[in-house]
This record gives structure tokens, sequence and C-alpha cells, in this order.
């Protein structure tokens, strides 16, 4: 961060959020604060819950074309009258942190050079950490969502992982949680693992975040009851998504230089 400053420039990030979904309004203003820590320039761009799609599209293509913004992200869910993915695609590819537009993804499934997906990254990075291996182990994927499951498939395949993917369609998920070495989940929705299938050897890492039925908070897709069966689980909060934040001002920097010098490297 110093370096660019010293160079005239300032890493800027500029965030889309549309009130009214608690945990992408926690998210938000954890990732202010992590900004601020860096000394990152962190614009929160607030609207409320009847903006419509054309007026964000208006703003995202502002945002496109202000030099002086290095990053922009969406924080979801939208609102059901907006469609997120057309929003995704409008976001200019070197200044996309969160890896969704097209072109992106595209670079995510191929291996090639882009902004990828952060909390896939999150995911594979802190098991890499903690030392559980991927490499030929049998992992269980809850989840199949454009934002973490679908492009977690492609990484975890490149780290030789053998790979299960369960989702609302698939009948008695424990089953198969019960033979996984490894076991993440992303479906987004609380207690959605429950004690069944959990065994001593299991690590899970539980990508999901849900706002709790009372309000109180936000959780994940593991029943907390299942923790202490399991050899290791990731919390929520305080565990993918806090990584996953770092992970997205790494990629505001890979932005940075690909904006300045025409490269990710």
């Amino acid at each position: 961060m110093k370096a660019w400053k010293e160079k005239q420039v300032e890493p800027t990030l500029c965030a889309f959020l549309v009130k009214g979904d608690q945990a992408s309004e926690y998210y938000a203003q954890s990732k202010e604060r992590f900004a601020r820590k860096l000394g990152v320039a962190f614009l929160l761009k607030t609207f409320e819950p009847d903006v419509t799609e054309a007026e964000l599209l208006t703003e995202i293509e502002k945002a496109n074309a202000d030099s002086s913004i290095h990053g922009i992200m969406l924080e979801l869910p939208m609102p059901a009258s907006i469609r997120a993915g057309k929003l995704q695609e409008a976001i200019a590819p070197g200044k996309d942190v969160d890896g969704l537009t097209p072109a992106n993804q595209l670079a995510c499934f191929t291996g090639t050079q882009g902004l990828y997906p952060a909390t896939p990254q999150s995911c594979i990075r802190i098991l890499h950490h903690f030392g559980f291996p991927l490499r030929g182990k049998h992992v269980v994927l809850i989840g199949r969502g454009e934002t973490v499951g679908r492009p977690l498939m492609q990484m975890l395949l490149r780290e030789n992982a053998t790979l299960t993917v369960c989702h609302s369609h698939t009948k008695d998920i424990a089953s198969h949680i019960a033979q996984a070495d490894i076991l993440i989940t992303a479906a987004g929705k609380a207690g959605l693992v429950t004690v069944d299938g959990i065994h001593e050897e299991l690590v899970i890492v539980d990508a999901g975040i849900s706002e709790m039925a009372d309000g109180s908070g936000i959780t994940g897709d593991v029943d907390p009851a299942a923790y202490e069966q399991a050899k290791a689980v990731t919390p929520v909060p305080g565990g993918v998504g806090t990584l996953t934040t770092v992970i997205l001002f790494e990629n505001l920097l890979k932005a940075v230089k690909w904006q300045i010098t025409g490269h990710f490297a």
C-alpha cells in the first residue's frame, strides 16, 4: 500500500450496498473498518431497497469510468427485483475484485490470469494454512452457486482433490458427508449441516452465511452441535469471511497493478 502511495496512487475500493440484509451490511462494515487499517480509501455507496436496476447500472458505469476507483464490488444479496448477474456483468473486469464478471469467471475456470473470487480462495488457503492437504482427499462441497460453489469446484480440481458436489436436489447428504475427508459448505442455509454424517476425522470449512432466525446476528450452514464431533471447523463469523476480506484487498492491489502497468503479476 505504501509503495503505491509513494507513486501518488491511492488504492480505492467502491462497494455497492442495497439496505435490508443484515449479513451483507455486517460484511460491508467489516470491510470498511479493515480498509481504514490498511490505509485504503473505501467508498460505500448505499441505496434504499426500492432502488432500480437501471439506477445501479448507471452508478456502476460511473465507477468504471472513474480512474480514481480501482476496485468495485457488490454486497449480495440484492433485492429480488434486481438481477445481480446483470450488475456483475457491467463491472469492468480489471476492477472486479469479487472475480464475478464473465471474463474473470472464465479465467478462474481455465486457471489463467485474472481476479479470482475471494471466498473460494479463502476456503483453500485456510486448509493449506492449517495443514490439511487437498491432493487425493475426498472433498464434499455443498452448494453450486455462482459466487462460491462453482468457482470453488474448479479450484479444488486443480488442487487434485476428489470432488463430490451436493445441492438442493441431492438425496441423503449425510451419507456423502460420512464418506468425506473434508466438507466445504456454501449454501447459505442456517443449520443445513447437522450431526448426521459428521465423524471425528472430518475437517469442515463453513463458507455459508445467513441471518439468525431471531435477527440477533449471523450464522453459518453448520449446526454448532456438530462442532464437537468433527476434527476441525471454521467458525461463523470469524472464519472464512474474515480471510475473504483480506483476499478482497489482495485482489484490489492486483487490480491497481493491472490498471497502472497492464499486467497482474
